[in-house]
C-alpha cells in the first residue's frame, strides 16, 4: 500500500471517530452526562475541528462558557488539571474562540514552575514532561514565544539530568532536581525495557522540541528532538504501537519532515497503521489489558487518535508533496 492509500485510510478511520464521539454530544451542546466524568470534554473540540465539525465544536465551547469557566480562568471540576486545561485551551484557540481561551492561558501562565516547566496539577511542587511539553506548545499558539523557550529548556535540562539509562524520569523540582524512586518511592518515569508504558513522557517534549525549533529555526531544539526520539525507539518494541504512542508518532512524523530521518516516517506509520489494526467497528478505541471496560476510555482514546491520525496525515502528506521520491 503506498504512502498517499495509508493517509487516505488514517483520516478515514479519523472521521469514524469523529461520529463515535460527536453522537454523545448533548442537546445542550454539553459534554457531561449521569456516569460520565466531569473533567473529559477537552480533546473533542479539538479532535472535531480537524474533521470539520465546526457547529459542533462551537456548541461544545457555548457550553463550556456557560457552565464551566471560572472568574481566574479556570474549568470547573477540573482540579488544577494543567493537562487537560491545556488541551481545552488548545481547542478554544484552534478554534478562534479567544472568549475562553485567553482566560484559560492566563490561568495556564500562573503555574509556570522557576525550571521552566509546569506541573501536572496546579496543587503539585514538581513540574512534569507531559504538562510542560503540552503547555509549551500553547504558548507557542498564543504567540509567547519566552514561555515556549523555557518549557523547552526544561525538557533539555531534564533529558540531560536523567540518572539512568534505562529508564525516564518525568519529574523535576522547582530547583531542577530530577525526582527518582530514592527521592520520592512512588516516582514516575518510563521503564525502557517494560511493554505499555507512559510514552507520551517522551512524546510530548519531543513535539514542543520540534515545534519551537520550527519557530527559531534553532539546531539545539531539533538536536534534542533527535534525543528524545533515539531515547524513545530504544524503548519496548511496542513503543509505536501502543494506546499511549500517539504524541510521540506525531513528534516523529515532524522530525522526519525537518530532518529527512526515514525512522521517523516509519514509527509515524507504525503508529497509524496499529491505530487502523485496533480500531473497533463503532469508530472508537479501547486496551483491553490496561483500560476498565468504562465509556471513558473509548471516548477519550477515539477523540486523542483523531488528533494524531489527522495531524500525522497531513505533515506527512506535505511532506511526501515537497519529496515525491520519498513517497513510499
Amino acid at each position: 500500500m503506498d504512502l498517499h492509500e495509508r493517509i487516505k485510510r488514517y483520516r478515514e478511520a479519523s472521521i469514524r471517530a469523529i461520529d463515535y464521539t460527536t453522537g454523545f454530544q448533548l442537546p445542550d451542546g454539553g459534554y457531561i452526562w449521569d456516569g460520565y466524568v466531569e473533567n473529559a470534554f477537552h480533546k473533542q473540540g479539538y479532535s472535531w475541528i480537524l474533521g470539520g465539525r465546526f457547529t459542533e465544536a462551537h456548541r461544545l465551547m457555548d457550553w463550556a462558557k456557560a457552565n464551566r469557566l471560572m472568574p481566574d480562568g479556570q474549568l470547573k471540576n477540573y482540579l488544577g488539571d494543567v493537562y487537560k486545561t491545556t488541551w481545552f485551551a488548545l481547542s478554544a484557540q484552534r478554534l478562534g474562540r479567544f472568549d475562553l481561551s485567553f482566560p484559560v492561558w492566563n490561568y495556564l501562565l500562573s503555574l509556570q514552575a522557576p525550571s521552566g516547566g509546569f506541573p501536572r496539577y496546579a496543587n503539585h511542587d514538581m513540574a512534569r514532561t507531559v504538562s510542560t511539553g503540552l503547555t509549551g506548545i500553547a504558548a507557542l499558539t498564543f504567540g509567547n514565544i519566552q514561555v515556549a523557550r523555557q518549557a523547552a529548556q526544561f525538557c533539555i535540562d531534564i533529558f540531560d539530568a536523567q540518572p539512568d539509562e534505562t529508564r525516564f524520569y518525568c519529574h523535576m523540582t522547582h530547583e531542577g532536581q530530577v525526582v527518582t524512586e530514592h527521592d520520592d518511592p512512588p516516582a514516575l518515569f518510563v521503564d525502557k525495557a517494560l511493554p505499555k508504558q507512559i510514552y507520551y513522557e517522551l512524546g510530548v517534549p519531543m513535539l514542543l522540541l520540534c515545534n519551537v525549533y520550527r519557530a527559531t529555526g534553532e539546531a539545539v531544539y531539533l538536536e534534542y528532538a533527535g534525543k528524545y526520539l533515539d531515547a524513545h525507539l530504544n524503548c519496548h518494541e511496542d513503543n509505536m504501537a501502543f494506546v499511549f504512542s500517539g504524541k510521540s508518532a506525531l513528534a516523529a512524523a515532524l522530525y522526519y519532515q525537518f530532518t529527512d530521518d526515514e525512522r521517523g516516517r516509519d514509527a509515524a506509520l507504525q503508529f497509524c497503521d496499529f491505530c487502523l489494526e485496533t480500531q473497533l467497528p463503532d469508530g472508537s478505541w479501547i486496551d483491553r489489558d490496561k483500560d476498565p471496560d468504562e465509556l471513558m476510555y473509548y471516548v477519550d482514546h477515539a477523540a486523542c487518535f483523531t488528533v494524531w491520525l489527522m495531524e500525522i496525515a497531513m505533515t506527512l502528506e506535505s511532506k511526501a508533496a515537497l519529496t515525491p521520491a520519498n513517497a513510499t
